[in-house]
């Protein structure tokens, strides 16, 4: 069963960040997604290959709390804080999927026509999937951190390069939305 959540409130959230971030800060730590990928490639032995993950992951360690923290909070939404309602959309935007090929635009969390079992298997989905995955990875280690780190840790700490990197996502965003996702679909 797909389910949609309803996001927590501003007044919720958005102390519980700043929460966050504060301690965050006050420890002297970052947070972001993307390190903890570059900790598990050197526990995996990546240094081996690339001195980028030559470090000493045991300081990161405490890093890795946010993967686990993630996987139980997703299971906690999906399973607790879930209800049936869909997302409600803007009727020219469920207009725009449909004609692009999206059948129930809105209905579930994510497309089945990206997301199902049979799109990632197809060739199409491999190639989406495999380019997409290296752009991402190049973006990342180019950029110096990932969306959340950024956007989230570099903009509070107020970090020129994160807000930079932040525009920049939503640039790419945008043009992946108006101009790349038509031509796929």
């Amino acid at each position: 069963m797909d389910y949609i959540l309803n996001p927590w409130p501003w007044y919720v959230s958005g102390p519980l960040i700043a929460l966050v971030m504060a301690l965050l800060l006050y420890f002297g730590k970052t947070f972001g997604m993307s390190s903890n990928l570059r900790t598990f490639c050197a526990i995996g032995g990546a240094g081996k290959f690339s001195n980028f993950f030559k470090f000493n992951w045991k300081n990161q360690s405490w890093n890795l709390i946010v993967v686990l923290g993630a996987i139980i909070g997703g299971f906690i939404a999906t399973q607790f804080l879930s209800n049936d309602s869909i997302s409600d959309l803007n009727p020219d935007t469920v207009t725009e999927l449909q004609n692009m090929g999206f059948e129930n635009a809105g209905a579930t969390l994510v497309p089945n026509e990206m997301y199902n079992i049979e799109a990632i298997t197809s060739t199409g989905g491999l190639l989406l999937l495999i380019i997409g995955g290296l752009l991402v990875g190049f973006g990342t280690r180019y950029a110096g951190g990932c969306t959340s780190g950024h956007a989230i840790t570099g903009l509070s700490s107020l970090q020129k390069p994160s807000l930079i990197a932040v525009i920049g996502f939503f640039i790419g965003g945008l043009i992946m939305t108006n101009f790349i996702l038509p031509l796929i679909f």
